[in-house]
């Protein structure tokens, strides 16, 4: 599932390219204003963080919402407390749109994530050109030099590359890039199944300066607490922000997980 989704991205990529030549997105890209510091609004705090995802459907559930106006999803999730903004831009099964990034960055101050499969030079150049301030580069889909070169141009175009994660091999080679934005992704995207404990096995082997992010599984309060008892950061949230009240959803659960300042004060 994984390769054929890369693959798919890749060839959608690979179109767009003969519409708008590289110089031109290179040209788009360097004319953006600079990239919002990700690190700094995802940094560990008392509180959970949370990165808010704007998503019509996915592979494993369908159709979630049809979600008209991204933006203005965006802005209730940033209404509701949400550090960061992930837009799907992956159009074949994830319904989504480099036009939505564009949207959701014209209206929304937090960072703004561009989440698909990316595997190019091109699609990050895109992401820049769009406005992204952080790139989603998934270890499993991509051999060791590409991953590096893409996530040092990601740097190097001011972004932050949020690396994804789904086993130990994978956190290793993570923190082989002295990456600081690490993702442990609970849906195992060969498979596409889930392990809600993914994360607690992982976090141990962490980078210890990188900002710890738990993905997928996050349906209610608990999930959110489990994640934030396991270690993590920030948890980032789709479907369940999609499929009801965004604002009350995110106020619950920034509100379910435990307050890092309370609990050490509690032990000491």
């Amino acid at each position: 599932m994984l390769a054929d989704l890369t693959a798919g991205a890749v060839a959608d990529a690979e179109a767009r390219l003969l519409e708008r030549p590289f110089a031109d997105v290179e040209k788009a890209a360097l004319a953006q204003r600079p990239a919002r510091d990700a690190l700094a609004a995802l940094a560990p705090a008392a509180r959970v963080k949370i990165i808010a995802e704007v998503k019509r459907a996915s592979p494993s559930r369908g159709d979630l919402a049809d979600i008209p106006d991204p933006a203005h999803q965006a802005s209730l999730y940033e209404a509701g407390g949400a550090s960061a903004i992930s837009v799907l831009t992956e159009g074949r099964r994830f319904k989504g749109s480099l036009a939505d990034l564009e949207a959701v960055r014209a209206r929304v101050d937090v960072p703004v994530l561009r989440k698909d499969f990316i595997a190019t030079d091109y699609q990050v150049w895109e992401a820049r050109a769009a406005g992204a301030d952080l790139v989603l580069l998934i270890v499993a889909a991509l051999e060791q030099h590409d991953l590096r070169r893409l996530h040092d141009l990601t740097v190097e175009l001011g972004m932050t590359p949020l690396i994804e994660t789904h086993s130990a091999d994978e956190v290793d080679r993570a923190a082989d890039l002295g990456a600081r934005l690490v993702g442990v992704n609970a849906r195992d995207l060969s498979t596409f199944e889930l392990d809600k404990d993914l994360f607690g096995r992982l976090a141990p082997r962490l980078p210890e300066d990188a900002v710890k992010i738990a993905e997928s599984a996050v349906l209610s309060p608990a999930d959110v607490a489990h994640y934030r008892g396991a270690g993590a950061d920030v948890v980032l949230v789709g479907e369940a922000l999609v499929t009801g009240d965004p604002v009350a959803t995110l106020a619950s659960f920034l509100d379910a997980a435990p307050d890092r300042s309370t609990t050490e004060r509690s032990r000491a």
